[in-house]
């Protein structure tokens, strides 16, 4: 615009514009101006803050001492040291009033005891007051401590001068009500209640008197234990009322010390009651600290707190009625009398008139009382899973008498679980009625299904029913969860699969008992299995399992038909041969593969039946490479085919060796023409493949150990046939202009040639001089220096035409 407004000005001092065309490009170039004005003002006021604000931080840093200069720091604040001063005073001279009250107490008479001790002690208690009107807060504090102190030194040097006679726990109990209330009533006088210290110990002095009074009578464990729990009550009743911190923060911890030494020994009398008047009164007790615990859970301004004191609350209650009705009833009904208790606390739950955290603290109470049944019940269940493992040892030794002792091969029946099923029902009919919560409802009923499962599997261990019961409760429930695994939803459908897994192996370790139930056993849940497989979803896991059943089904035939192993093997070969059948069917990829790998590992399982019998072992290898090969022609297993070569060497191999054939050509021939054809394959559909790729190792195969023979062969026919196919090789390679066939072909040739013209060579040299063939190889370094560079030339070449061969 600058370069327009001059033109304009020019045009304006040589040609005379009109006057509205004049006006205007003056008023353009006043406003240039202007512009550029504001801009040289803005960077004017920019200058002058930055250098006031580099002058200001320049003083600041030189009014700023140097690090080395500044003066160094406190490491301990003045009022800490004044307090600890202090407490070091208080603890010195309550140390040196405990000193004079117990050394130097006898060298005084009564009176001078008396005054002595009086005026201390009255000195200390009232030194506060005046401390406290001039603000020596601390001071007092300290004071009061020494006072506080040596009114148990009173209290002490009392018994020992006038009332050594007197029963030293009840004379403690005495004092330490006297010393609580006195105590109580310092700390509330006006002129020191602003001391903090005289409230907290008078009521930690006041735990005690109950306590040692109930000693002190010999009242018995009942008594001392309700006294232990009436200090507690009363401790709760303080938190609850009294809003100075300390004296609140003194009853909680005494409050939970003293209740929970009184719990205790109301659990444990209990659990030791001789009978119902015994158990009655202990669980008077728990009741009381069940009354107490909700009390203060009612109170209690936390919700947590509320919470806890709430499940003790339920817990404590559960333990005072069971106990209670435990001592009148058989032992094996004390888990479902505690259980049935438990389930009554959640009719607290819908009681609208109790906080929320009272209510949910009960629910969770009942549910730790139903947690705590059903790990009772666990042992039970445990040994029905785990105790038939010890029939790996006797396998087919004789069914056993009944259903227990079918599954406690070596494992001991734990005592008094006959109730066991019971507690589990009630627990998970707890689970499916009680569970109201959408988020919850789902995992409470696969809950329910897993107690049920667990009850129904114990049950003829549980009564001791004949054997032949628990197999077929076993297959009943194996069969149940795999119908609910095609019916379910999906969380639901992976825990009955889980169920039927486990079902399924715990019936299988019970059926080797006897040859017939094992028979059998396998045979139903090799059905089973198969069948829940023709579902698209549990198939990846029933396919594989069906497929293990069958091969120890094969394996138990072969056994019960006293066939030898290898024998054994050809019928379990069926079960890989159905797996490649069944995979061609399925169509969900994770079964497939499933189904394959359990496959491989069933023909490993052939193969291992097989090995002492080389003749069986080359059938059997050459039956899974038939089986390898139906594989491969499905489209995505390709890759089967090689396992399937192998395969097939491998039994060509071993049937060789059952035949005493030590020929190498026989084991290396087999894989060499196969390796050949499909490198010619290969080659033909990418013609750009190496030959090294395509042949190398096929010819590597037979031309190698065939080498290694013949320089240990004594006759001629081997070197001749070796050499006779290594030039072949070599002319087709030459022909085709393949590196590898040339290479290997020629190598092989030369080394045949060599070892062939070896005894020639020795037998000539051992006729010439001993000066002869070092002046043969002297003449020869000579012919090679003299043409050193023509046959780098020569050498360059030869690589030159290799390197454009295939």
């Amino acid at each position: 615009m600058s370069c327009e407004v001059t033109r304009a000005t020019l045009r304006a001092m040589t040609h005379l514009p009109p006057p509205a065309e004049e006006l205007r490009l003056l008023d353009a170039e006043l406003w240039q101006l202007d512009a550029r004005r504001s801009q040289l003002l803005a960077r004017r006021a920019w200058l002058v803050a930055a250098l006031q604000q580099t002058q200001q931080q320049s003083r600041a840093e030189a009014r700023t001492p140097s690090p080395s200069a500044a003066p160094p720091r406190p490491e301990t604040a003045a009022p800490s040291v004044q307090n600890l001063l202090l407490v070091l005073g208080g603890v010195l001279l309550t140390l040196a009033a405990a000193v004079f009250t117990l050394v130097s107490w006898g060298h005084l008479g009564i009176t001078g005891r008396a005054l002595v001790l009086g005026a201390v002690t009255l000195a200390a208690l009232a030194a506060p007051v005046p401390l406290l009107k001039r603000g020596l807060r601390s001071t007092a504090e300290s004071v009061a401590g020494l006072g506080l102190a040596l009114t148990v030194l009173d209290a002490y040097a009392l018994h020992e001068a006038a009332l050594a006679g007197t029963d030293g726990t009840g004379y403690a109990a005495v004092a330490a009500a006297v010393l609580a209330v006195v105590w109580s009533a310092y700390g509330l006088l006006p002129a020191t209640a602003a001391l903090r210290l005289p409230l907290p110990t008078a009521l930690a002095a006041a735990q005690f008197p109950l306590l040692l009074g109930t000693l002190a009578a010999d009242t018995g464990p009942y008594v001392i234990t309700a006294a232990l729990l009436v200090t507690a009550g009363l401790d709760a009743v303080v938190a609850l009322r009294v809003t100075t911190a300390s004296v609140r923060i003194t009853a909680v911890v005494g409050a939970y010390a003293v209740g929970g030494w009184g719990v205790l020994g109301a659990g444990w009398l209990s659990l030791t009651a001789g009978g119902p008047g015994a158990a009655t009164r202990a669980g008077a007790l728990l009741l009381l600290a069940a009354g107490i615990a909700l009390g203060a859970a009612w109170r209690v301004p936390g919700p947590r707190h509320a919470l806890g004191l709430a499940v003790a609350s339920g817990l404590f209650t559960v333990a005072a009625l069971g106990g209670v009705v435990r001592s009148g009833l058989p032992s094996p009904w004390a888990a479902p009398t505690h259980v049935v208790l438990g389930v009554a606390l959640l009719a607290a739950v819908r009681a609208s008139r109790l906080p929320d955290a009272v209510r949910q603290g009960l629910a969770w109470a009942s549910g730790a009382v139903q947690a705590l049944a059903v790990l009772w019940a666990l042992p039970v269940v445990t040994v029905v899973l785990l105790g038939p493992a010890g029939w790996l040892a006797r396998v087919w030794s004789g069914a056993p008498s009944d259903a227990r002792a079918a599954v406690t091969v070596e494992a001991p029946w734990p005592p008094d679980t006959a109730t066991a099923p019971l507690v589990l029902v009630v627990v998970a009919a707890v689970l499916v009625l009680a569970v109201r919560a959408e988020q919850w409802r789902p995992r409470a009923r696969l809950g329910a299904l897993g107690l049920l499962w667990g009850a129904v599997l114990i049950l003829p261990a549980v009564f001791a029913l004949p054997y032949v019961a628990g197999p077929a409760v076993l297959g009943v429930v194996t069969a149940a969860a795999l119908y609910a695994c095609r019916v379910a939803a999906s969380d639901a459908r992976i825990t009955a699969l889980v169920l039927a897994l486990v079902t399924a192996c715990s019936l299988v370790l019970v059926s080797l008992a006897s040859q017939t139930a094992t028979l059998v056993v396998l045979s139903v849940l090799t059905a089973l299995f198969a069948g829940a497989s023709w579902r698209a979803g549990p198939a990846a896991v029933t396919a594989p399992a069906a497929l293990v059943h069958a091969a120890a089904l094969a394996s138990a035939t072969g056994a019960a038909a006293d066939w030898p192993p290898a024998r054994t093997a050809l019928l379990v070969l069926v079960v890989p041969a159905a797996a490649a059948l069944l995979a061609a069917r399925l169509a969900e990829s994770r079964a497939v593969m499933a189904v394959e790998i359990t496959a491989a590992a069933t023909g490993l399982l052939a193969v291992g039946l097989a090995v002492a019998d080389p003749p069986l072992l080359a059938l059997v290898l050459a039956l899974c490479g038939v089986i390898a090969a139906g594989t491969a022609l499905r489209p995505g297993r390709r890759c089967a085919g090689y396992a399937a070569t192998a395969l097939f060497v491998l039994a060509a191999w071993v049937r060789l060796a059952a035949w005493d054939v030590s020929t190498p050509e026989a084991y290396t021939l087999p894989v060499t023409v196969p390796a050949l054809l499909v490198g010619a394959l290969r080659r033909r559909r990418d013609p750009r493949t190496s030959s090294w790729t395509a042949y190398g190792a096929g010819l590597a195969a037979t031309l190698l150990p065939s080498l290694v023979a013949a320089w240990g062969e004594p006759h001629w026919t081997r070197p001749l046939l070796l050499g006779t196919a290594a030039l072949l090789v070599t002319l087709l390679g030459a022909r085709h202009h393949l590196q590898a066939p040339l290479v290997l072909g020629g190598s092989v040739l030369a080394l045949v040639t060599l070892h062939e013209l070896a005894p020639y060579v020795v037998q000539v040299t051992g006729a010439l001089p001993r000066w002869a063939p070092p002046a043969l190889a002297g003449l020869l370094l000579l012919a090679l220096g003299a043409t050193y560079e023509q046959r780098i030339r020569d050498v360059r070449r030869v690589r030159e035409v290799l390197g454009r061969m295939d």
